[in-house]
């Protein structure tokens, strides 16, 4: 059990973690990020030309050397609507996790856009009430040590503290 939960997300990957506290305080740095889950968007994952019939997107060169003209294929839409649906698995796999824990602070960090997707599709149970903390930065890609201290220094979680004894 945890009363502190994060996710760190961006529109291909989600990482679930806890922040557990150390055995021995006076030996021990603590407490660390320990990680429960890791999770890759399929769609977004996939190489562009498995997705997209062409590679590059609004312009087209007309036949006979004629003027190149721009057109629309709502990419953006659907890159959008990609990450919108794993914003859904993601937000579930959080509120699964707080519950599971018992935890009472949810921290979300993810990419400004991901964020959005994300507020929208949380849905946390109402009792017992559960803080939602965020912070809209990618640290997806960061070791858990490191995600812990931007965490830390935005106040979103407690710092970690040095073993009394060295």
């Amino acid at each position: 059990m945890s009363e502190y939960c994060v996710v760190v997300c961006n529109g291909t990957r989600a990482r679930f973690f806890t922040l557990e506290p150390v055995a021995f305080p006076e030996l021990e740095s603590g407490p660390n990020l320990v990680e429960r889950k890791d999770l890759v968007n399929p769609e977004i994952d996939v190489p562009g030309k498995e997705t997209w019939t062409d590679l590059k997107s609004g312009r087209n060169v007309a036949p006979g050397a004629g003027l190149a003209h721009g057109y629309d294929d709502h990419r953006d839409d659907h890159e959008d609507e990609f990450m919108r649906r794993f914003a859904n698995t993601v937000a579930k796999e959080a509120a699964a996790l707080v519950q599971a824990q018992k935890g009472k602070c949810l921290v979300m960090a993810a990419s400004n856009r991901m964020l959005g997707f994300l507020r929208n599709a949380l849905r946390l149970p109402p009792t017992p009430p559960v803080e939602v903390r965020k912070l809209a930065k990618d640290l997806s890609k960061l070791s858990p040590l490191d995600i812990h201290a931007h965490l830390s220094e935005a106040g979103l979680l407690p710092a970690r503290k040095k073993a009394a004894v060295s």
